[in-house]
């Protein structure tokens, strides 16, 4: 399914997706259109489409028109809303934006997929602190790494420094402490209700390649799937499963949806 403002797009219209590829996005898990952290989604493109368009963005329009789009939907789907201008140029693209809501879904994946084995690479993308479409550089890493053998990449910087995923948070178990990587990255909606959930169990810090042997247990986070666990990064190794990886996931699942 493919909504433009509520109607169905045509080619025409998201051809300056392929050609200008200029905008940012969220993506979300809904069930029979409850979403958990909803709120903070909306919350995040109003922000990015500040900092990407220098534009307003209208909330209660977003909620309106992903409730539109999963009508008659499946069960369970991850939606995605991205934020472009069609009208923006390759040439131009310092015009003044009026952004357009691009709305798509797909199937959702298991709740319990298995672990990942993850390739580091020193890599940082652009604004990380943005939720934007410029995916290239993670997918290129992506694909070595899935051709070296492995299920995704991990990135750090010249230092070994971990910073995400390509496209989710990476978290740490040491001891009965969750670590997040101190470093340039997004601070992603299921990181932050994590956060929300744990409370004081909770810290930053940075972490290096070197660390990793010295800790419990390795996770990813994403809207689509919640915590999975990681089984590996590079040649280091962690058991599948771990205590504080189910007590994050039950934690996870009990925080509450909101309805569309």
């Amino acid at each position: 399914m493919v909504e433009l403002n509520g109607a169905a797009a045509d080619v025409d219209q998201v051809t300056a997706l392929a050609l200008v590829n200029y905008g940012h996005f969220t993506s979300m898990r809904a069930d029979d259109q409850w979403i958990r952290g909803l709120s903070l989604h909306l919350e995040r493109l109003v922000r990015d489409c500040h900092r990407v368009f220098e534009a307003d963005l209208d909330p209660d329009r977003v909620r309106y028109l992903i409730r539109h789009a999963l009508a008659g939907s499946p069960r369970s789907v991850v939606v995605r809303v991205t934020v472009f201008d069609p009208h923006l140029q390759l040439g131009h693209p310092g015009a003044d934006a009026e952004p357009h809501l691009l709305v798509t879904t797909r199937p959702a994946a298991p709740t319990r997929p298995p672990a990942l084995r993850l390739q580091s690479v020193q890599y940082r993308r652009e604004m990380p602190d943005v939720k934007h479409v410029g995916l290239f550089g993670s997918l290129r890493h992506r694909r070595s790494a899935q051709r070296n053998g492995f299920d995704d990449v991990l990135f750090t910087d010249a230092d070994a420094v971990i910073s995400e995923a390509a496209t989710s948070n990476i978290g740490f178990v040491d001891g009965d402490q969750i670590v997040w990587p101190r470093a340039d990255r997004l601070s992603g909606v299921t990181m932050r209700l994590i956060n929300q959930a744990r409370d004081e169990q909770v810290t930053t810090a940075p972490v290096t390649l070197g660390r990793l042997a010295h800790l419990d247990a390795v996770f990813a986070t994403n809207a689509a799937v919640g915590v999975r666990p990681v089984s590996a990064v590079d040649g280091i190794q962690w058991p599948a499963e771990h205590p504080v990886l189910d007590t994050l996931r039950e934690q996870y699942a009990d925080i509450p949806r909101e309805r569309l």
